[in-house]
């Protein structure tokens, strides 16, 4: 028999809790093989060849897509939300930021290099880069097109467009005007980017765009979601979804 708590959860013996956890087993496993056959399907999506010979701003000067690769085969680029108009990242790319530095050497040992990307000089980045203290390589797609062809940054225009259509639904949503305050500028400024994950191959010279995705999509980059969602409050996070976040240095 169970009771219920004082914070309205219910409290069985062991053995009550061991019988519903090896039930719950089963689902755990069931998940784990789908994700796998998922994670299958996704690396046997076709490629597409990059046909555009795109050239990046870094701190050591111009680079293309295939210097990137930095030697290595594959390629992995985080579309970081940090525009034109931005003057600092926000806390949620900031935290997936800190997740992929600390993964560096063992991705490297994988044939595998890791990069961001965004739209602001790239003097903005470096110098927030230095702020947060991160390893992980920034490139700035300032004077480029790469961003705006995988649909990561939009003109001002659409910016603008977003927001009024959030405005007109039910308004805009909390979590981007406390990230447009953060970025130092204002929501439509903001949402002139997206956040987004890109993957690339190189072969014979060639470089191949093999996958992308966005918004829910990146929480596989977001370590500590997978880790609250083991706690016994899960995510906690109800209508202020993301809001608590802060950047690793302001907590």
């Amino acid at each position: 028999m169970s009771q219920m708590s004082t914070h309205n959860h219910r409290i069985v013996s062991h053995e009550d809790w061991l019988k519903e956890r090896k039930a719950h087993l089963a689902a755990e496993k069931a998940f784990t093989r789908a994700r796998d056959d998922l994670s299958r399907q996704r690396r046997d999506l076709p490629w597409v060849k990059v046909q555009k010979n795109y050239v990046f701003d870094t701190p050591s000067g111009k680079k293309t897509l295939a210097d990137l690769f930095d030697g290595r085969s594959q390629l992995l680029v985080y579309h970081f939300m940090f525009g034109p108009s931005y003057e600092a990242g926000d806390a949620v790319n900031s935290s997936i930021a800190d997740t992929i530095d600390g993964l560096l050497p063992h991705l490297h040992a994988r044939d595998v290099t890791f990069v961001l990307a965004s739209g602001a000089p790239i003097e903005r980045l470096a110098a927030y880069r230095r702020r947060m203290g991160w390893a992980v390589p920034w490139v700035s797609t300032f004077r480029s097109t790469f961003n705006v062809d995988l649909g990561f940054s939009h003109a001002e225009d659409a910016g603008r467009e977003v927001v009024e259509q959030m405005i007109g639904s039910s308004g805009i949503p909390p979590i981007v005007e406390h990230n447009a305050r953060l970025a130092g500028t204002d929501a439509a400024g903001y949402m002139t980017e997206s956040p987004g994950f890109s993957s690339f191959v190189l072969e014979d010279g060639a470089v191949y765009h093999t996958y992308s995705t966005t918004w829910r999509g990146l929480e596989f980059l977001m370590g500590y979601y997978p880790i609250l969602d083991h706690a016994p409050k899960g995510r906690d996070e109800g209508p202020d979804w993301q809001l608590w976040l802060r950047r690793h240095d302001e907590y």
